[in-house]
């Protein structure tokens, strides 16, 4: 094959997935938006909305204190 043809493949497969993306970004955005997913930060519970159901559990010991960040400079 062509060197063009194969970047020309490999420019519409990202392009394909940056879409696809916008996408599951999107509707994300409107679920939250409408009450559907709620946003959890720093909290020791797990909430996981199923439909009508709302089930809540505490995290285990050993992940309750974890450094905020990982690695990096």
């Amino acid at each position: 094959m062509k060197q063009t043809t194969i970047v020309a493949v490999v420019l519409g497969l990202l392009v394909v997935l940056s879409a696809f993306q916008a996408f599951q970004l999107t509707s994300l955005k409107a679920k939250v938006t409408d009450g559907e997913l709620s946003v959890n930060t720093g909290s020791s519970t797990t909430t996981t909305q199923t439909g009508s159901q709302t089930t809540t559990s505490a995290l285990p010991d050993n992940l309750k204190n974890l450094p905020e960040m990982v690695g990096g400079c």
